[in-house]
């Protein structure tokens, strides 16, 4: 007999483990228990974190839009001849890096597109460039698939390929290009990208390195509430044995751009519910992350604070220069002042608090 949600709720706030057919039968919630679910998110987030709402001081570097693959989420990337093609060089690359130094960032985070001509020493050079103009900056780029396709063009290991990254000056790895851990949806929204197996590997090889990442899931087109449960699975059991997560950062779908919502194989996106149900579902069945972080750029300010009372306890980052959100067709993505930050973070009656990377709290 299925017990009644509140019992449910009840049992993971008292240590019960969700499964993943808990988790489905949380996610598909249309009724007012919604509110009961995220209230018990709010609840564990107090219990695991305190009341400090957290963001990071960052700045983006998309070195280039020309890529190789043609995901159908993606409104960022750019084919050879296309009249918007950017590719950065290194005298831009150290600019942007100096400027990111000057602004008094703590973090420099690249993911690009994959360009034709890319190889693992392409991405050496990048991170050497930043760490030269920004000494002491933290370097969070590349990706599971940017290490899977620099060691397929370069004949090296994803493990070796990350080992020269790390000798560069990364400190930590992107855990993006996960979309959803499951095959069968990958084969429609990303058919070029690594499948599930390869990015667990590259992840674990990478946190076995001593490279943490974070997590992520992109999350409001074709998939179904069973593939956000498994995905949901496939990244506590790596955490499980690895405990190399920083955050888990839950990705709303920006449809407006893509070729996958113009050809009718997605929604606009997800639902204020669904999004709502992604942070709180994620919060009570991720037991071993502490941190769950809320899109701003995805989801809009308004709503990113409605999931700093589902379950999310850190607002991300400044993100100067972002574009590949906006490129997807959101809006007011370019930067958020900590001001804004603290205005929503007292508005819920919690402390602002700037940290690093890797979650360590620095001085107000």
């Amino acid at each position: 007999m299925t017990p009644p949600l509140r019992q449910m709720l009840d049992d993971v706030l008292a240590g019960h483990r969700l499964t993943e057919e808990e988790a489905v039968r949380l996610l598909r919630t249309h009724d007012r228990g919604v509110w009961e679910i995220a209230a018990a998110a709010d609840t564990l987030r107090e219990q695991k974190v305190g009341d400090v709402v957290t963001y990071v001081r960052n700045q983006n570097i998309n070195v280039t839009n020309l890529c190789v693959n043609a995901c159908g989420f993606c409104g960022f990337s750019r084919k050879p001849g296309d009249a918007d093609v950017f590719f950065h060089d290194e005298a831009t690359v150290r600019e942007k890096a100096r400027m990111a130094r000057e602004r008094s960032v703590t973090e420099i985070c690249t993911v690009s597109g994959l360009h034709p001509e890319f190889d693992a020493q392409s991405y050496v050079d990048i991170y050497s460039w930043i760490r030269d103009e920004a000494p002491g900056v933290h370097i969070h780029a590349s990706n599971p698939m940017e290490v899977a396709y620099a060691a397929k063009r370069s004949g090296l290991s994803t493990r070796e390929v990350l080992l020269e990254m790390q000798a560069a000056g990364l400190g930590t790895l992107c855990g993006t290009a996960a979309e959803i851990l499951v095959d069968s949806v990958r084969a429609v929204i990303c058919p070029d990208k690594i499948d599930t197996a390869t990015w667990v590997r590259v992840i674990k090889e990478a946190h076995g390195l001593g490279l943490r990442s974070t997590a992520t899931i992109m999350y409001g087109h074709c998939e179904t509430e069973a593939d956000r449960a498994r995905h949901f699975a496939v990244l506590r059991e790596i955490q499980d044995n690895t405990g190399g997560f920083t955050e888990f950062v839950p990705l709303s779908f920006i449809h407006k751009n893509t070729p996958l919502y113009r050809a009718g194989q997605a929604p606009p996106g997800a639902t204020g519910r669904e999004d709502i149900l992604m942070f709180a579902v994620s919060r009570l069945f991720l037991d071993n992350i502490d941190h769950i972080q809320t899109s701003w750029v995805k989801l809009g300010t308004k709503m990113a604070e409605l999931a700093l009372l589902s379950g999310a306890d850190d607002l991300g980052g400044t993100l100067f220069e972002e574009s590949i959100s906006r490129e997807a067709g959101a809006r007011d993505t370019d930067y958020l002042d900590p001001a804004e930050m603290r205005r929503m973070a007292t508005d819920l009656g919690r402390t602002l608090r700037q940290r690093t990377t890797t979650y360590a709290l620095l001085p107000d």
